[in-house]
Formats: structure tokens, C-alpha cells, sequence
């Protein structure tokens, strides 16, 4: 692994920064009271989400990039409203009191954004969602409002190709050889959406490719490792030798899966094949070692760069015509599959 790469590591299990101000190099001397400030806040769900974790290391590093190259100097404010959506309605509105130009909020009640989109809106304040996508309707509420974030069913569909191709080709995945794939989920949030969707997308997506599926069981592991481990060992033990699939519907609850799989006496030989999304390091690594049959990479990068420019233009009133806005209100970057066929694009 690359020294970027350790050290982007390093940062997102330290955890989110709770105030990170990013400031040009080299000296300025008197130019540097000419230098627009910018602030930035931002808020998310929970800061001891892998995927999240690593997004906001890449969308700091490149506030420093662009500040570099702008001469703007960027402060940002990152704060972890630990899933409550009471707490992130407050911080919302303190990081509207401190004088943010925009807020980007990652938010911990797809269904809840009431609160903060009115308070954005009566102190006419843009904000942000991203990665946790808002219904619509509340999209729509007032024109200062964006999602920055990728298509839920895409990497669904992604997933379920990379099970469907790995149960084709490899005999030894079907264990009792009736050409059927036993198949457990080991889903996120109960009822949230990304959850609903890339559960039913990977699945029919099996079925599409020609292969026969059949459900025994799933876990509510709420996009957690811990969690994921401790249900997948209770799914191993019901159904004794018989599943044949692992599908999560996140890196970590995948890595959750393999750590159920280790600690039991099943060899590695006779492991369930385990497929994930989101392409962390921890998942890229695992695909490496050949504990995870492939994961759909989130473009974290991508996805960091897009809020970081999108919150620039805004707080800079600059011009959006450079954005790939879509109707004015969506960023989307695209999946990607990742297997051990293409990992080295990926290391």
C-alpha cells in the first residue's frame, strides 16, 4: 500500500477532524488581507463510518488543493452529530450562527431534513446533503438545496453482477451442486432507502444474469463491522453449511461477514462467496487477500471533489455552469466494479 494511501488510511480511523482551517502556502505579506475567507461546514451521520471517514479525509486534502490553487483560504468545520438527528439540527444551526458560507450535511434521517432546510432557507443559507440521499419532494423545498452522491440502484445491480459472474464460473460456490445460490443479506439501516434498493437491485440482478436464487435468512447490522460479525455468526450456525452467498450491503458489514467467517471453524476453502460496496481500503485489501469475492467501488474521491467545488462556487457566487449539476440540484458519480481482475487501478 502507497504512503498516500497509508496516510489517508491513518486519518479516517483516527476519526473526523472536529475543525480542520486549511491555509495557502508560502507567504504573502500584505496580500494576504486581500484573500477572500471562506467557511465551509460540514456534518455527518457518524464519523465511525468507514466510507465516511475516508470521503472526508479526500474532501480535506483537496479544500487544500483548491485553496492552493485558488488563493481562497477555506476553513472548514466538520463535526459528527453521532446518528442523531436532533444533534445534527443543532449543529446545523450553529455552523449557520458562526457564519458558514454553505453546509453540506450528511444526513442521519433520509426522512427528516425539515428543520435543517428551513433554517437554511430563513438565513439564506445553501446547504449541501450528500451520500445520504434525501427524498425528492424536500429536494425541491427551496432552489439553495443539492445532493452530491451516487445512484443507490447502480451499485445494487453492480453487485449482483459480480455475485452472479463469481456463482457462474466457480463450481465450488455451489456447495450442495443443485444450481440454485443459497444466499443470506446483511443489510444497513432498517427501511433506509440505499439499504432497500441495493438489496432488491443486487438480487434481481442475480436472477437477470440466469442465476436461480433462493433466500434463507438476513441480518439488520446498520452499515456496522461489529454488528455484521455478530449477525452473520448467528446466520452461520441457523443454516449450518448452507449458504453459499454473502451479500452486504456495505464494505464493512461485508468485512463484518469475513471476521463471522475466520472466528468459526468453516476452512477458507468453504467460504460463502462475500461481496460488498463501497471499495474502502479495508475492502479493496480483502479483496486482495481473496476474502471477498469483489466490492462496487463508491467513487470517494470523485464524490469529494464534486462538494468541494460545488461549496466553493456557492460560497464564492461563482459560476456554476462548470458543475454537472443535474436539473440544478444533483451531482451523481458513477460505481464501479472492483474484483481481483482490475484490483490494481484501484491500489
Amino acid at each position: 500500500m502507497g504512503e498516500k494511501k497509508m496516510h489517508r488510511k491513518y486519518l479516517a480511523l483516527a476519526g473526523v477532524l472536529s475543525l480542520v482551517t486549511v491555509t495557502a502556502g508560502g507567504c504573502k505579506g500584505s496580500e494576504e488581507k486581500d484573500v477572500k475567507n471562506i467557511k465551509i461546514g460540514v456534518t455527518l451521520y457518524s464519523q465511525y463510518d468507514t466510507f465516511i471517514s475516508e470521503l472526508m479525509t479526500e474532501f480535506t486534502e483537496y479544500a487544500a488543493d483548491k485553496e492552493e490553487s485558488s488563493g481562497v483560504a477555506i476553513k472548514l468545520e466538520i463535526l459528527d452529530a453521532s446518528q442523531s438527528q436532533l444533534t445534527q439540527n443543532e449543529q446545523v444551526k450553529n455552523l449557520i450562527d458562526k457564519g458558514c458560507d454553505v453546509v453540506c450535511v450528511n444526513l442521519v434521517d433520509r426522512t427528516e431534513p425539515t428543520t435543517i432546510t428551513d433554517l437554511a432557507e430563513n438565513n439564506q443559507v445553501p446547504i449541501i446533503f450528500f451520500n445520504r440521499e434525501l427524498v425528492t419532494e424536500d429536494l425541491e423545498r427551496w432552489s439553495e438545496l443539492y445532493y452530491v452522491g451516487a445512484d443507490a440502484s447502480q451499485s445494487g445491480v453492480l453487485e449482483g453482477e459480480i455475485a452472479a459472474d463469481a456463482f457462474k464460473k466457480n463450481a465450488d460456490i455451489d456447495k450442495n451442486g443443485d444450481g440454485i445460490c443459497q444466499y443470506v443479506v446483511l443489510e444497513g439501516e432498517a427501511g433506509h432507502q440505499d439499504s432497500i434498493v441495493r438489496t432488491e437491485y443486487s438480487v434481481n440482478t442475480m436472477v437477470e444474469k440466469g442465476v436461480e436464487t433462493e433466500k434463507l435468512g438476513y441480518a439488520i447490522a446498520n452499515w456496522n463491522r461489529a454488528q455484521a460479525q455478530t449477525k452473520m455468526a448467528a446466520l452461520l450456525t441457523q443454516f449450518d453449511g448452507k449458504i453459499e452467498m454473502i451479500i452486504a450491503n456495505n464494505d464493512d458489514m461485508a468485512l463484518g461477514a469475513i471476521d463471522a467467517l475466520k472466528a468459526s471453524d468453516i476452512p477458507k476453502e468453504s467460504w460463502p462467496g462475500v461481496v460488498g460496496i463501497d471499495g474502502t481500503d479495508e475492502g479493496i485489501e480483502a479483496v486482495k487477500n481473496e476474502e471477498m469475492l469483489g466490492t462496487v467501488y463508491n467513487d470517494k474521491e470523485g464524490q469529494a471533489r464534486e462538494m468541494l467545488n460545488l461549496a466553493f462556487v456557492i460560497a464564492t457566487d461563482g459560476d456554476k455552469s462548470d458543475i454537472p449539476l443535474i436539473d440544478g440540484k444533483y451531482v451523481r458519480t458513477p460505481y464501479h466494479k472492483l474484483t481481483l481482475e482490475n484490483i490494481e487501478e484501484y491500489e
